[in-house]
């Protein structure tokens, strides 16, 4: 089983950045995809960006792209999520997640492990 914990979420304006990072314990070397998922209230987690730990190989989902980067050091177990020119509608719980094997990255209920989530909440 991997641990994870997420940090960096908090309050920030509309246009601004924030970087979230995620740690991983235990069984890190199981892992074959990190993921970054949100979730409002009332809705199904959503899948923001993935990485493929074998090839670094990266994964966004449309309404991130091009704001939104994924990132791991290895060396500190660690994947971070890049959040620029962040918009309201970002707002949400955003969790980071570890898949074991290789299945669509985009499905949270392929993940195996979740962290706790961290809150982002973007004011207008």
């Amino acid at each position: 089983q991997v641990q994870l914990v997420e940090s960096g979420g908090g309050l920030v304006q509309a246009g601004g950045s924030l970087r979230l990072s995620c740690e991983a314990s235990g069984r890190t070397f199981s892992s074959a995809v990190l993921g970054w998922f949100r979730q409002t209230p009332g809705t199904e987690r959503e899948f923001a960006a993935g990485i493929k730990l074998s090839t670094g190989s990266t994964y966004y989902a449309d309404s991130v792209k091009g704001r939104f980067s994924i990132s791991i050091d290895n060396a500190k177990n660690t994947v971070y999520l890049q959040m620029n020119n962040l918009k309201p509608e970002d707002t949400a719980v955003y969790y980071c997640g570890a898949m074991t094997s290789i299945r669509p990255v985009s499905n949270y209920r392929a993940y195996d492990s979740w962290g706790q989530g961290t809150q982002v909440t973007v004011a207008p």
